[in-house]
């Protein structure tokens, strides 16, 4: 039925869980995998230690470097399992839009993810990034709870 999943992840337990069911689905439809993290850009204005404390390309190296970390496992999952699997560490300020367009360009037919689980006044006043993707997205979303 599904060809191409996009599975992103944030590192959270919930998106781990959502990784390792996205890639058991996978397997099961004989689908091949694109897993995605989305990290943060470089800001001059940022208030975070590591912003603050590395250059821009040294903190686009870390990022990249956390990015990998975070997909280490799912990918690992996915080489056990024989699912061909292809891990994106993308820079964006809005993670569902950098979402929806490696979704895009690679062609995928499901986007698997984990829902936020925010609840009550925190949900609607932070929203989620699972529900931007729902909103603006064209392709098929499972979401994991």
């Amino acid at each position: 039925m599904f060809k191409h999943i996009l599975i992103p992840t944030d590192g959270s337990p919930l998106a781990e869980q959502a990784v390792d069911r996205g890639i058991r689905l996978a397997n099961g439809f004989r689908a091949q995998v694109t897993l995605v993290t989305v990290t943060e850009p470089f800001s001059v204005f940022s208030l975070k230690p590591l912003q603050l404390s590395l250059t821009e390309s040294e903190y686009a190296e870390a990022m990249q470097q956390r990015g990998r970390d975070l997909l280490a496992a799912g990918a690992a999952l996915a080489q056990e399992l024989g699912v061909p699997l292809d891990p994106v560490v993308i820079e964006d300020e809005h993670p569902y839009d950098a979402i929806i367009e490696v979704a895009d360009a690679r062609g995928c037919d499901l986007i698997a993810m984990a829902s936020h689980g925010r609840r009550g006044v925190s949900a609607l006043v932070l929203g989620s990034e699972t529900q931007k993707v729902l909103t603006h997205c064209e392709i098929p979303v499972l979401v994991f709870r």
